[in-house]
């Protein structure tokens, strides 16, 4: 069954309305949907099934949310990106998290490999793309996004999320023809995030064997139902 996740992102205590990573510039998110931006109030509203979190201020390192995303995790499935560097990052947000996101843009290729090996099934990787290619830090990641999604065959690994950062918030649709080149090398669940406009986008991505969407943008417009969420 194709999943629809919602994305929280999560900045001082507050969802912003993410826009092409550009982390500096995020507001509050305004939303049609939900009158506030207390991340509380709008699980409580939306009740989805399955919520993305991002903490933007552990991503940043000037602090975290984590009593707020263990509060979330009581209530809904998680899955938790806190720009992960290193293994003691993973334990943290294990135990409250029902998945943890290692994204490219922090996590080093051998880290990928360790959390797999120590937490198989709990681990998701997130291939960041910016401007088309993978960033990362990390030389043996120095590839192009289907050879990653190739190399990541062999690890035990939940899902893969391939987040194209240009497109995050922007609702400017999605890469049909490469997407369907991911899907078709990748031994795992592809989730996707980034320009998704509406249920023509998530049909689309469904048609081409995606197993789910990360939405945000297109459930504060209106586009995509809330009820799809739950």
């Amino acid at each position: 069954m194709f999943r629809i996740v919602f994305v929280l992102d999560i900045l001082n205590g507050n969802a912003v309305h993410a826009v092409k990573g550009e982390r500096s510039k995020y507001q509050p998110v305004q939303s049609r949907v939900c009158s506030s931006s207390d991340p509380l109030d709008i699980v409580s509203s939306l009740k989805p099934k399955e919520v993305y979190i991002a903490d933007l201020d552990r991503l940043q390192h000037t602090g975290d949310n984590f009593e707020l995303i263990k509060e979330i995790s009581m209530n809904t499935r998680t899955m938790v990106d806190t720009g992960v560097e290193k293994l003691s990052d993973v334990e943290i947000y294990v135990g409250i998290a029902d998945t943890v996101i290692l994204g490219t843009e922090t996590a080093s290729l051998e880290l990928i490999d360790m959390a797999a090996k120590l937490f198989p099934g709990v681990i998701n990787v997130s291939i960041d793309i910016k401007n088309g290619s993978v960033l990362t830090k990390d030389r043996n990641m120095v590839m192009k996004p289907q050879e990653l999604v190739e190399l990541l065959n062999g690890y035990d690994i939940e899902n893969i999320i391939v987040l194209d950062l240009n497109k995050v918030g922007t609702g400017t649709g999605i890469d049909v023809d490469f997407l369907q080149d991911i899907v078709g090398l990748s031994a795992h669940s592809i989730l996707v995030g980034g320009g998704i406009r509406g249920m023509d986008d998530i049909d689309a991505l469904e048609e081409i064997g995606v197993g789910g969407a990360l939405v945000a943008t297109a459930v504060h417009s209106g586009n995509i139902h809330m009820e799809l969420l739950q």
